[in-house]
């Protein structure tokens, strides 16, 4: 079993900064891709940025140039820092990771979610 758990949301006027946690723990052999998603009410959940273990991005176009995704392979974690906020990123943000357990399954898993709110 993996268990992901994220910190680091707040509430933030527009223009500032945030930097999101998203720590993998449990019965894992290897990491592949982890990431971050957000959803708002009524909307599907949609892909902020994800990581590869090799270190590739990969970018939503309305994230690109603000927000910079991060990994620690070491800690299994993962690290999204926003900047230039806008109050449109406002949402509730998820942590994703895919990888291979020690009983070598596959797994993907989600965080419980930690919610960002952005002021104008």
């Amino acid at each position: 079993q993996v268990q992901l758990v994220e910190s680091g949301g707040g509430l933030v006027q527009a223009g500032g900064s945030l930097r999101l946690s998203c720590a993998a723990s449990g019965s894992i052999f290897s990491i592949d891709a982890m990431g971050w998603y957000r959803q708002v009410p009524g909307k599907q959940r949609e892909l902020v940025a994800t990581i590869t273990s090799g270190g590739s991005t990969n970018y939503a176009d309305s994230v690109k140039g603000r927000f910079t995704i991060s990994r620690d392979n070491a800690k299994n974690t993962v690290y999204l820092q926003m900047n230039s906020l806008k109050p449109e990123d406002t949402a509730v943000y998820y942590c994703n990771a895919e990888g291979v357990t020690r009983i070598y399954r596959s797994f993907r898993g989600w965080g419980q979610g930690t919610q960002v709110t952005v002021s104008s």
